[in-house]
């Protein structure tokens, strides 16, 4: 596909990131939670994976290593999560929700939720399908590691 449109597939991708992400920390900034949604991204894999290790949360978000690691530091520094070392592995680092961070996730979590729900009205099911196959395939010829 040489016009346009190659082109333009990555900048309607970038704006739509972008007005997701502005349209959350706004939600969150009305609801006084100072989180930002990469922040939310990594309490979020910690409610179902708590204990996990600072490569993995970097592997669910898709994320690379340094940007989670400046993430733990400031969720740690907020006190909504601890890094401990693993016993296994002394140079590797475990990072668990503390108790405020379990409830900041409870919190929040229906604001992402509502925000999402904003996103997708006037979509149905075959949309989602479609979205979904089309976002699975530029992500297949891209990732080729």
């Amino acid at each position: 596909m040489k016009n346009g449109k190659t082109y333009k597939f990555g900048i309607y991708l970038d704006m739509t990131a972008k007005a997701i992400k502005q349209d959350i920390l706004r939600r969150f900034r009305e609801n006084g939670i100072t989180l930002t949604p990469e922040q939310w991204a990594v309490l979020s894999v910690l409610r179902t994976r708590d204990h996990t290790s600072q490569k993995d949360l970097a592997d669910f978000t898709f994320k690379d290593a340094p940007t989670v690691s400046r993430i733990i530091d400031l969720l740690n520094n907020k006190g909504l999560l601890v890094r401990t070392s693993d016993p296994k592995d002394r140079r590797k680092f475990n990072v668990s929700l503390t108790e405020e961070g379990r409830e900041l996730i409870n919190r929040s979590e229906p604001i992402i939720m509502e925000a999402r729900a904003k996103g997708w009205e006037g979509l149905n099911d075959t949309d989602y399908h479609e979205l979904k196959r089309i976002l699975d395939t530029i992500y297949s010829n891209i990732n080729y590691m």
